[in-house]
């Protein structure tokens, strides 16, 4: 049994490996080639930086395709013994068909004991560092932030528009900034013909150099009104939306938050009576995602013993097939945990019972025949 058991495990490892390398560079690179290639061609962020941000990805995409790497792995792996008719051969020996399938099951089982840590340390913490370095970049190279024509939320208290940048000499041109009031007063504009930055990376700021232009500024005798004051050069501290003031830390959103974190949120939630139904979605999800491991081996290996069929084409598309239902299934029932129509806890586990029953009823009948 030990024979065959390695047997096995050594033609799992090898579409695992090749599965997960694959998947996660289409994930990472492929995925975000787009936004990449922009951020250094045409907004001059460092390699460094963008190598940076590649590591910082890994862990989040880890997440989705080590379960789909193991489906893979399963249905071809298995789908070859039943194709080459070995599967025959084991049952002829008087060997029970579980007794094969177990090795995958109890691997798939430590995998998923295993993600379920690494989604909770260390995809979190990846999580917050990708969007810390993404605010470092915004302050070391700011025009990397910016897009022409568009509005930009990315400073406190103030929103810009920008008609060009030219990234060459880290200049702006056309630019307008406005600085909405409270108590519905009137927006402050202010509009100028050029601009550049002063970066002050230690203070978590950064300055604006405006060139020729207008600034509309409080009147003493009557502060809700402005009068138009004409300037060659006027600096203002823009300091990014997402770091606060400087000096302090950058909050974690829910997703970069371990689960003890968010259940010590849930905690001071339920002390105020706030619905903390996001943050258990969250705490559900981590684990929900873990555990997937295990129900795709349930749903693969019975399968792939089923089908027969040794072409990697037809396993790849079961995999494919159980992917599309099973994903959008989460992402549905993970809304509906949001919204409060199911209990935030069970409607994160509905995927997980539904494949994870389907595997198991299959794998029995399959044994037991």
């Amino acid at each position: 049994m030990r024979i065959l058991r390695n047997y096995l495990l050594k033609e799992f490892i090898g579409p695992f490996l090749l599965t997960l390398g694959l998947l996660s560079f289409v994930m990472i690179v492929v995925g975000n080639l787009k936004k990449i290639a922009d951020l250094v061609i045409n907004k001059g962020v460092d390699i460094f930086s963008i190598f940076k941000l590649f590591l910082l990805m890994t862990p989040y995409m880890v997440t989705y395709a080590l379960p789909i790497s193991i489906l893979v792995a399963t249905l071809m792996s298995l789908g070859r013994l039943s194709s080459d008719n070995e599967i025959i051969a084991i049952r002829a020996s008087g060997i029970n068909l579980f007794k094969l399938i177990l090795p995958l099951i109890i691997l798939s089982l430590i995998l998923s004991l295993g993600l379920a840590l690494f989604n909770d340390r260390a995809a979190s913490y990846a999580h917050y560092e990708y969007r810390k370095t993404l605010i470092q970049i915004g302050i070391k190279n700011p025009t990397a932030a910016f897009e022409e024509g568009v509005f930009i939320n990315s400073f406190e208290k103030y929103i810009l528009f920008i008609y060009k940048v030219d990234q060459k000499h880290n200049r702006l041109l056309n630019v307008r900034i406005y600085e909405p009031q409270e108590d519905d007063k009137p927006t402050r504009t202010i509009v100028a013909k050029s601009g550049e930055f002063i970066t002050v990376p230690e203070k978590n700021t950064v300055k604006l150099k405006l060139m020729d232009g207008t600034s509309d500024e409080p009147d003493p005798n009557n502060p809700t009104n402005f009068y138009k004051l004409n300037f060659k050069t006027y600096f203002m501290n823009l300091n990014p939306a997402d770091a606060q003031k400087a000096g302090k830390k950058i909050e974690k959103k829910e997703k970069e938050m371990t689960i003890q974190e968010l259940r010590n949120q849930v905690k001071k939630l339920r002390s105020k009576n706030i619905n903390a139904g996001p943050l258990l979605v969250e705490i559900h999800e981590k684990l929900t995602l873990a555990f997937s491991c295990l129900i795709f081996v349930l749903m693969g290996a019975p399968l792939a013993i089923i089908t027969r069929r040794r072409e990697k084409s037809i396993n790849i598309g079961i995999a494919i097939l159980i992917i599309v239902v099973y994903y959008p299934l989460l992402i549905g029932c993970e809304s509906l945990g949001m919204e409060g129509v199911i209990n935030p806890v069970l409607a994160m586990w509905i995927p997980n019972i539904i494949f994870g029953s389907l595997g198991t009823v299959l794998t029995y009948r399959l044994c037991a025949s």
